[in-house]
């Protein structure tokens, strides 16, 4: 298939309906793939199934690709033995243990800044935070939904504006494999421009400096000033035994490590310059670097034997395989829509249909859209990145604002999701009712999505 028509817009359009009908990415990357081979080289329906599976298995073949998807399970193993070191509840304790907090301002401020340093793992912001502060905010009667809020607001907008995790690793695997050159300085220079991202923080902290409840959330503060506590009284699990001791220096050695050794990485791999350096090894070098340092803090300490540890690394490398199967499915889809030019075509009719200008807009909510409905951001940057990026490249521009367009659309969607992973677990971490907490939130994440809305149709003016 040599001649671009309306047809080469059909795998993605096909993944984005499927998930958006299905709520099921895997499937709908999967049949994009299927759909697109397909029509590329109308071998058959069978056949192409066949071509299909090919290419999803040759995604590894890039050995880029394969280091980012082995990260991924690495950081896994990382993330779980974290938790079973003692290090959260060690961190929990030392929080508990400042007497910093002596009002209702502080201990909001205390959520957020924990949702600030601990930045490894959306989830573990969450629950950390959520656990450290829901007494506080019951002693200080500071409704419980406005905890859940900003615990929620400081976990996925963090983890995407300070990428030394898995999200910056998955991305920067997405970019790779779509041909990004320098994916890693592309990455990198996205983040001031994710005003998703960035507006949900900096209204977090202007919620907490000038008291700003809207809506549903002004019943709440209200009810809970009254002393009624509307919540569920579930303790949040950070996965701990009971029987470790809580170590706050499982907590810090292994992220100063992972922070230290990434930076380290990049200027290896460049030979001396940080950009130059290869992002995957980098990413690579600092998840087992980390992975290292918690290991044999938790062998010395006696609190797992080498059998345990092992075992521990395979449950949280299992816990991330999902991830890493989105992340090759990704990749395969994206190599097929470049091969149709999915991208040229989009470009072509750019002119006509949307102006230049307005494409960062309709990126923004387009994956916006999708994220609310499938509950997922990084299921909406597997669907959506493999689009714009190509769309970037036919057009002549830089892919920096089209990436940018794309996190701060799945990470708007996803945290006004009520179906969101991270909605979810900041309920029960808050000890909130689920629905007020989406019911609360939304009004917030309203705002931010306008405001974030309003400047990429200012950045599109500016820099398309």
């Amino acid at each position: 298939m040599t001649e671009l028509s309306w047809i080469t817009l059909l795998p993605p359009f096909l993944a984005i309906g499927l998930a958006l009908f299905t709520r099921q990415v895997y499937l709908a990357l999967f049949a994009g793939i299927w759909l697109g081979y397909f029509l590329l080289n109308q071998s058959g329906f069978f056949p192409s199934l066949a071509e299909a599976l090919d290419a999803v298995i040759g995604v590894l073949a890039s050995p880029g690709d394969a280091r980012v998807v082995v990260f991924t399970l690495v950081i896994g193993a990382f993330i779980i033995t974290l938790e079973r070191s003692g290090a959260v509840s060690g961190f929990v304790r030392f929080l508990e243990r400042s007497r910093w907090v002596t009002n209702g301002k502080r201990a909001q401020w205390m959520a957020w800044l924990v949702g600030i340093v601990i930045f490894i793992e959306s989830n573990i912001t969450v629950l950390v935070a959520g656990t450290v502060s829901r007494p506080l905010f019951d002693r200080f009667r500071i409704a419980r939904e406005k905890l859940a809020y900003i615990i929620d607001s400081t976990s996925a907008p963090i983890c995407m504006l300070i990428p030394l995790n898995a999200w910056g690793a998955f991305n920067l695997g997405l970019l790779d494999g779509l041909g990004v050159e320098e994916p890693l300085k592309v990455l990198l220079a996205s983040i001031p421009l994710n005003l998703y991202a960035i507006t949900a923080v900096a209204l977090t902290a202007y919620t907490i400096t000038r008291n700003y409840n809207p809506g549903p959330m002004a019943k709440a503060e209200a009810r809970t000033h009254s002393g009624e506590v509307d919540g569920i009284d579930i303790a949040a699990s950070t996965g701990e035994a009971k029987h470790i001791k809580p170590r706050l220096m499982n907590m810090l050695l292994p992220v100063l490590t992972l922070i230290v050794a990434m930076p380290v990485g990049l200027w290896i791999t460049g030979d001396g310059e940080i950009f130059a350096g290869s992002g995957s090894t980098s990413v690579l070098w600092a998840s087992v670097a980390a992975l290292a340092v918690i290991s044999l803090l938790v062998i010395f300490q006696r609190s797992m034997t080498l059998d345990e540890l092992s075992h521990t690394w395979m449950e949280g490398a299992g816990r991330m395989l999902p991830l890493a199967v989105i992340l090759v499915l990704a990749l395969a889809l994206g190599a097929v829509s470049k091969t149709l030019g999915t991208g040229a075509y989009v470009a072509g009719m750019v002119g006509d249909a949307i102006p230049v200008a307005l494409l960062p807009l309709v990126i923004f909510l387009v994956a916006a859209v999708i994220a609310f409905s499938v509950g997922s951001s990084w299921g909406t940057f597997s669907i959506m990145l493999p689009i714009a990026i190509p769309v970037a490249a036919a057009l002549g521009a830089e892919p920096t604002l089209f990436v940018a367009a794309v996190l701060s659309g799945g990470i708007f969607g996803d945290h006004a999701s009520p179906i969101s992973d991270t909605t979810i677990v900041s309920s029960l971490a808050s000890g909130t009712e689920h629905i007020e907490h989406v019911r609360t939130q939304l009004p917030y994440a309203l705002i931010a999505g306008g405001i974030s809305a309003a400047g990429f149709v200012a950045l599109g003016l500016l820099l398309l």
